[in-house]
């Protein structure tokens, strides 16, 4: 007899008590019932994100949506498509800024920016690229650097509404003071202000001219393949949020998608070791995590 029956069906009529569920094992199958619905769905496959981070933020539609649970969410993003635009505004991440973590910015002008001189052409992917002021962060420095006019920079991320943002090169007159002091702590050679313009009281926009060598397009880590052939991947607090299944299978598409001697650039707390292709990368830049790839 199946032992998923919760009742006793003996003659003496006594009752078998169900095996305890907690809430917390209720919520997780809840939530692999959800990511595998929007993957069926809709193609976006959340499945191997990190648990922890990804039901902190599936929590938090929820809450945004007035629901009570996560099957809540799960009838509402099946039947009503537009649902899934606010869960993927919550769900992708987009933390990012001018110049972040300005000492990776220093290390990449030192170690790396020389040896790009020594190629006719350089192309840069900027894999995960949210709204853009990282991208444009390193157009800033690969101007300064007499390399813009040679390079190619490919900003992807698998969120369309973040990549609309990213493309107008519209950035909050609030954040600029913030962007500077990074730009000067990341090694900046000028003023910052020479890179973009006052669109309004409220907002500022990067000049055309070093917008014209980007190009935004869509592309997700997790089920597209390499398209093209990089001296620069930049995939910088991206992995952070796959298991380790995602992650090996992220480092793969990059390392298929580096040029040999071309380099990586991950985030503070992101590593080639401990994976496949540890072995393939030399560090340029450890601390900053700067990697390049020699097998």
């Amino acid at each position: 007899m199946n032992g998923a029956l919760a009742y006793d069906r003996r003659p003496t009529g006594r009752h078998v008590r169900a095996p305890r569920t907690t809430r917390d094992e209720i919520e997780e199958l809840e939530i692999q019932l959800l990511l595998e619905a929007i993957h069926q769905r809709y193609g976006c496959d959340f499945r191997d994100y990190a648990y922890s981070s990804m039901r902190r933020r599936i929590r938090q539609v929820v809450q945004d949506e007035g629901l009570h649970t996560v099957s809540a969410l799960q009838e509402r993003l099946l039947h009503h498509p537009r649902t899934l635009h606010r869960f993927l505004n919550t769900v992708c991440v987009n933390v990012t800024s001018m110049f972040r973590d300005p000492s990776f910015y220093r290390a990449f002008r030192q170690k790396v920016a020389p040896l790009l001189r020594t190629y006719p052409q350089v192309r840069i992917w900027h894999a995960g690229c949210a709204t853009g002021e990282e991208v444009y962060s390193m157009a800033m420095l690969l101007w300064e650097e007499d390399l813009y006019g040679r390079s190619r920079i490919y900003a992807t991320d698998m969120h369309e509404t973040a990549l609309r943002k990213a493309e107008t090169g519209v950035f909050p007159m609030s954040a600029v003071t913030t962007y500077r002091a990074n730009y000067r702590a990341g090694g900046g050679k000028g003023s910052l202000s020479r890179f973009y313009t006052a669109l309004d009281q409220n907002s500022v926009v990067v000049k055309d001219e070093l917008r014209k060598n980007i190009v935004f397009s869509r592309h997700n880590l997790v089920t597209d393949a390499s398209f093209n052939e990089f001296h620069v991947v930049l995939c910088r607090n991206v992995l952070i949020y796959f298991n380790k299944r995602l992650q090996d299978r992220v480092h793969h598409l990059i390392y298929e998608s580096l040029v040999r001697l071309g380099f990586l650039c991950l985030g503070s707390k992101e590593t080639v070791l401990f994976t496949p292709f540890e072995r393939r990368f030399e560090d340029v830049d450890a601390q900053e995590r700067i990697y390049r790839k020699v097998a």
